[in-house]
């Protein structure tokens, strides 16, 4: 997406402060409430992080973010620029533990990334983007959707992990986001159908790298609402896939009206699921901006932290 408009105040951050203030937050409530790590589960977060790279995010903002990739074990990060600075210094803010692995820039010059606890989960053989031969193009189809699929706007990453003896595929997406206009929506629509068909073929494959059937897609699919009408919703769950049961309750943009960010996994992998959310950092940071400046307070976290929310899930492992 275009880059927020710059906040036009100076303000000094103080990061222990804010730090403290999202954990005292998290622990507040049992349904903010991170999961602490075990070594029986596992928990796989995703967060798009606005322009990161392009927006001109001081280190207190990054050692923020940093702290809330520090509380999962992996985390899938959208809209990372060709430009990686910040990325990298985030990684290194998390601690030396957290490692990461990225695509090349595509649509809107952005990587799909992975960060991960080095400890706790080993990178497998296979990394790739997900490449649809042209001559599938034609099978990637809805009846009623007045589009044509052409390949993806943003390419798919997926990457296979093990954690201990658990091996899973993570695929992170960020779906092509336009008006809403038949076209541009029945595109959007295609490459969600695109994925959907991704999981539902890999999961049935004799050829499946390690014969891993546990996968998920994730990421933000720009979908507006979970509606069994909804087209896009349609497209995803067409071929299988399943979304946890808190994105009828929570909105994953801090405007707090949309569900764009899911993290969908096949019927198999359901009873791995232990506890899932979204966590809405907005409300616990900056706490001084939203008492002097309430009106440019939404500004100031899109432009410095993300108009996204980190949200997650826990599996068992065993």
């Amino acid at each position: 997406m275009p880059s927020f408009p710059k906040p036009s105040f100076a303000y000094t951050v103080n990061v222990s402060k804010e730090i403290s203030a999202l954990r005292t937050y998290m622990k507040s409530d049992a349904a903010l409430k991170i999961p602490a790590a075990t070594s029986k589960t596992l928990r796989i977060a995703t967060w798009n992080i606005a322009n990161l790279g392009e927006q001109d995010r001081e280190d207190a903002h990054l050692q923020i973010i940093a702290e809330i990739i520090s509380w999962f074990d992996i985390i899938a990060v959208q809209e990372t620029k060709e430009n990686y600075e910040h990325f990298k210094k985030i990684v290194a803010f998390a601690g030396r533990k957290y490692k990461f692995i990225f695509s090349d820039a595509a649509g809107n010059n952005e990587r799909l990334a992975f960060i991960y606890d080095s400890n706790k989960v080993k990178v497998l053989e296979e990394v790739a983007e997900y490449a649809i031969p042209p001559s599938d193009y034609g099978d990637i189809k809805i009846t009623g959707v007045p589009a044509t699929f052409a390949g993806f706007d943003r390419s798919p990453f997926m990457v296979s992990f093990a954690a201990g003896n658990f091996q899973f595929t993570l695929m992170t997406v960020h779906l092509y986001y336009g008006d809403e206009t038949p076209k541009k929506l029945g595109r959007r629509c295609l490459e969600a159908y695109a994925v959907a068909r991704w999981a539902d073929l890999r999961a049935k494959s004799k050829y499946t790298y390690n014969g891993i059937k546990d996968v998920f897609a994730m990421g933000d699919f720009n979908l507006p609402k979970i509606d069994k009408d909804d087209i896009i919703y349609k497209a995803l769950v067409k071929r299988g896939l399943q979304l946890p049961a808190h994105t009828s309750l929570v909105y994953s943009n801090i405007s707090n009206d949309q569900q764009y960010d899911q993290i969908a996994f096949l019927p198999g992998t359901k009873t791995r699921i232990k506890s899932d959310g979204i966590f809405p950092f907005d409300n616990a940071v900056f706490a001084d901006i939203y008492a002097t400046r309430k009106t440019s307070f939404k500004g100031y976290i899109k432009y410095y932290i993300s108009d996204h929310r980190p949200m997650w899930i826990e599996l068992d492992m065993q």
